[in-house]
């Protein structure tokens, strides 16, 4: 199911709640742990991920744990048996999902040292952008957990939405 569990560790995180640590250093290009979860319909995903949504946003609590795996299901992440769920988003990740025949593997993307937190961006679209404040505090911060082909349209948003709340002061 998961690789040996010796490339990780879950501890406390800096950036959220816990975290998973590298136990050794990594090497670019390494598969890490395999995010795990239960095979849902994207009707149930839908639910589910509505229904944690408006729960973290009462409560701080980890946010949305789906994954897309193909045009009509979703791998729902949110179980205890996977500890993939707890690596955190950062803007300026040193992981990255990937895709396998159905299974979703969490990759190093560069070489990462003996303790370093494990990251990937989780890629969401700019749509609802606010309901997703980013926590990583990397300089490549944009404030939002929002894929990076979508940044610049970020910023644009987020000026906008400044000069509104300028002008009506």
């Amino acid at each position: 199911m998961t690789t040996p569990k010796v490339l990780w560790i879950a501890c406390e995180s800096e950036i959220h709640g816990s975290g998973l640590f590298a136990t050794k250093d990594l090497k670019k290009g390494q598969r890490i742990i395999e995010y795990v979860g239960e095979k849902i319909s994207k009707e149930e995903s839908y639910r589910r991920a509505d229904k944690q949504l408006k729960k973290s946003n009462k409560s701080d609590d980890g946010a949305v744990y789906i994954f897309e795996i193909d045009e009509d299901h979703d791998i729902d992440g949110n179980v205890e048996w996977n500890p993939a769920r707890l690596i955190n988003h950062s803007c300026d990740p040193n992981c990255e999902a990937s895709d396998e025949d159905g299974r979703i593997w969490i990759e190093s993307v560069r070489k990462i040292k003996k303790g370093e937190e494990l990251s990937y961006n989780y890629g969401y679209d700019l749509e609802h952008f606010e309901d997703h404040p980013c926590r990583c505090g990397s300089r490549n911060c944009v404030g939002y957990i929002v894929k990076p082909e979508e940044w610049k349209q970020l910023k644009k948003a987020l000026k906008r939405k400044s000069f509104k709340k300028k002008k009506s002061k």
